[in-house]
């Protein structure tokens, strides 16, 4: 059956990326749609083997490279205006929009579902927050938010059947759109992260530095126990402000190599991790090192980090709280084993999604179809 895979767009490698990268190995036939495709070479070999992207009249606005988000309010017009109609199978890859394709009764649509639009949902009160939506324009915003808030429910009606990528999301999805969701966990390449059981003795975080992973938290918290070594990477618009909380005791790192980087997380006594996410790819990737996590225990984290076995949950983002797992976890250092971490972070391995996702569409198929 002729299948076609949609995804939000293609402008970076990141987690959504990895499960496309994932249909594509399965379904090597298909033909991929997006808003926009902006990957290097390289990244089109990586996740989809060089295949040629079907894209919607947003890749032909301006400055469509570097702020397709601009074009937010255009999102749900666009998506609909691909021709599905010969396909029998879509696979959507969704966060924003991509499960909102349109199709008809003959055809079998499963989306894989990172989360409901974020910024018209979760993220919106924050997002208004952030960027003090109190004038004439931020009125504006908020009716359109509104207004796809409203699309996005309507929309979800078009989907047969909602994979989630955690239980967080399942619940997610049916608060939202009061539909339920199977859970299938997302691809981590655990394999490119082997195991290292000598650990040397600072911790260790990694992340963009955006307000809800929450890196000031963590370097905030650090730079009051003195005795216990930081190193953080990555950047992002928060880096001013996590230099100037930043003490002697924290390491400030920019983006590394990816061999740079495996390195770190090998030799790490813990990865700390203080963001709500929805997996969380990083947390198991540190895992796959043998390296345990502390971790705020709402989101994916509470899936994917065993309490008192591969790691610590915290239970709130404040200091008190992330300074009590981080003594919790120096008291019982020695009842970690490197190798048990190593082993729980293969059941989220990449051959395991694919092996359950195509498990689960060929079901869908004989069930819809009658096969």
């Amino acid at each position: 059956m002729r299948t076609a895979i949609v995804h939000d767009w293609f402008v970076n490698y990141m987690g959504s990326e990895k499960c496309v990268e994932s249909f594509v190995n399965i379904w090597k036939d298909a033909d991929v749609f997006s808003l926009v495709d902006h990957l290097t070479p390289e990244q089109r070999n990586l996740i989809l083997g060089g295949k040629k992207v079907t894209t919607s009249f947003i890749q032909k606005l301006p400055f469509s490279k570097k702020h397709h988000r601009n074009y937010l309010p255009l999102f749900p017009l666009a998506i609909e205006q691909f021709d599905l109609s010969k396909y029998k199978v879509i696979i959507s890859s969704s966060h924003a929009v991509a499960k909102g394709v349109i199709t008809n009764a003959d055809q079998l649509h499963i989306s894989y579902c990172h989360t409901p639009m974020r910024y018209a949902w979760a993220s919106y009160s924050q997002y208004v927050s952030d960027n003090n939506l109190s004038s004439i324009k931020g009125f504006i915003l908020k009716y359109i938010l509104h207004k796809l808030r409203i699309w996005d429910y309507v929309s979800s009606k078009r989907v047969d059947y909602f994979i989630a990528n955690s239980n967080h999301i399942a619940r997610r999805i049916k608060k939202i759109y009061g539909r339920d969701a199977d859970v299938i966990y997302p691809p981590v390449d655990v394999n490119k992260f082997p195991l290292e059981t000598n650990k040397d003795d600072y911790y260790l975080t990694v992340s963009r530095f955006v307000p809800y992973k929450k890196i000031d938290l963590i370097v905030k918290t650090f730079s009051k126990l003195k005795d216990k070594k930081l190193v953080v990477i990555g950047n992002g618009p928060e880096l001013d402000k996590i230099k100037k909380l930043a003490g002697n005791n924290v390491e400030l790192k920019d983006h590394q190599s990816f061999e740079s980087l495996k390195k770190y997380m090998q030799k790490a006594k813990a990865f700390v991790f203080a963001a709500e996410e929805d997996f969380g790819i990083t947390i198991v990737e540190a895992q796959a090192c043998g390296t345990p996590v502390i971790a705020y225990k709402v989101g994916g984290a509470s899936e994917t980090v065993i309490n008192n076995k591969t790691g610590v949950l915290f239970d709130s983002q404040t200091e008190e709280s992330l300074t009590a797992a981080i003594e919790k976890f120096e008291s019982s250092i020695s009842t970690f084993d490197a190798e048990i971490i190593h082993q729980h972070a293969s059941l989220f391995s990449r051959d395991n999604f694919e092996r359950n996702m195509k498990n689960y569409v060929d079901e869908k198929l004989e069930e819809h179809f009658n096969l």
